[in-house]
């Protein structure tokens, strides 16, 4: 377990830090359809995906990670389940901070662990438009390759924005 959890975590970093994030995606339109679901054969490809979408706004990439039944669960309880609700939410999220999104945004995780087939990472976001470096966590719980639940402490109400 601690082997594949740092293996993860070690897969994560290296894709975040060596720069090979393509440039800033289109925004998606509202009635741009799903993407093709997009298996990973490994966990460790899997979160690399995953953060390397996030921090490229690559939305087609993100959605292509989450599985059909797939539920996000927050901080405060909120929870938004299914593949298309899950797309509308990232849709906002992946818009240009001054759009009121979190595009700019790089997530680097810091520490990962592996239970089974969830794997919990720790993480800093650092962004242009934030005043310091924001920590948060996240429990990706997976299945054949996709994504199929996430629970997040993510609250933009804690961010300290630049003035």
């Amino acid at each position: 377990m601690r082997m594949i959890g740092r293996s993860v975590g070690m897969a994560c970093t290296a894709v975040l830090l060596t720069g090979l994030l393509p440039a800033f995606a289109a925004p998606p339109t509202a009635n741009q359809p799903l993407p093709a679901k997009k298996p990973q054969p490994t966990l460790q490809k899997l979160m690399a995906e995953h953060f390397a979408a996030f921090n490229s706004c690559d939305w087609n990439r993100l959605m292509a990670q989450y599985d059909d039944d797939m539920a996000f669960l927050s901080k405060d309880g909120g929870i938004v389940k299914g593949r298309k609700a899950i797309g509308d939410m990232f849709r906002d999220a992946l818009k240009p901070h001054s759009a009121g999104g979190f595009c700019g945004v790089k997530l680097t995780p810091l520490q990962t662990i592996v239970v089974g087939n969830t794997v919990n990472v720790i993480w800093r976001a650092d962004a242009p438009f934030l005043a310091e470096p924001y920590k948060g966590s996240e429990a990706f719980e997976t299945r054949n390759g996709m994504l199929v639940a996430q629970v997040t402490t993510w609250d933009p109400s804690a961010m300290k924005m630049k003035k």
